[in-house]
C-alpha cells in the first residue's frame, strides 16, 4: 500500500529547523523513479474528475510533485514563490507565521478569472503558507478547488484552517 510505502520512507530529522522539531523530510521519495510516479499517478486518480484549469505549487517542494501532477493532468502549473524571486509583475500576500512572518506572489497574469485551480504542496502543518497562497488565487478571482498535500501532520490541525477555502484537501499520508 503506498501509504505504507511513504510512511517507511519518508525520513525524520531531529531538530530541523530548530531543536525539537522532528522535520518530515520527503526527498528520499525523489530517489525512487518508480514511488514517484505512484504518487503522481495517485493524486492524479483523486483529481482527475475535478475540473481544474490549473494546479498552483509552492516554493520550493511544492513545485516537485505539483508540476508533475500538472503535467499528468495536462493543465498548467503556477509557481508561488517568496517575495521578489519572480521575474515579471506580481501580486502578494503577506500573513503570520507561528514565529514570524512572509509574503508570497505569483505573476499578475498566471490565474484566469473563475478558474478552478487546486495548491498544492509537499506538506501541510499549520496551513498559514497553503492559506496565503489561496488568498492570492483569491485575489485573481478564481476558486480554490482544494488543496493537495503529500503529507499532513495532523496534530498541527492546519485542515482546520483551509477549510474556509475548500473542504476539498487531500494527502497521501498522515502523521
Amino acid at each position: 500500500m503506498l501509504t505504507e510505502t511513504l510512511k517507511r520512507v519518508i525520513r525524520d530529522v531531529p531538530d530541523f529547523p530548530k531543536p525539537g522539531i522532528i522535520f518530515k523530510d520527503i526527498t528520499p521519495l525523489l530517489l525512487d523513479a518508480e514511488l514517484t510516479r505512484s504518487i503522481v499517478d495517485e493524486m492524479a486518480l483523486i483529481y482527475k474528475d475535478s475540473q481544474l484549469n490549473a494546479i498552483a505549487g509552492i516554493e520550493s517542494r511544492g513545485f516537485w510533485f505539483g508540476i508533475m501532477l500538472a503535467n499528468k493532468l495536462d493543465i498548467p502549473f503556477i509557481p508561488i514563490r517568496k517575495k521578489g524571486k519572480l521575474p515579471y509583475k506580481t501580486v502578494s500576500y503577506a500573513y503570520d507565521l507561528e514565529y514570524g512572518s512572509a509574503e508570497i506572489e505569483m505573476h499578475e497574469d498566471a490565474v484566469q478569472e473563475n478558474w478552478n485551480v487546486l495548491i498544492h504542496d509537499d506538506l501541510l502543518a499549520t496551513g498559514g503558507t497553503a492559506g496565503a497562497a489561496a488568498e492570492l488565487v483569491q485575489m485573481q478571482k478564481a476558486k480554490v478547488s482544494g488543496f493537495s498535500f503529500v503529507v499532513t501532520l495532523d496534530f498541527l490541525h492546519g485542515e482546520e484552517m483551509l477549510r474556509k477555502y475548500s473542504e476539498n484537501i487531500s494527502s497521501l499520508v498522515h502523521f
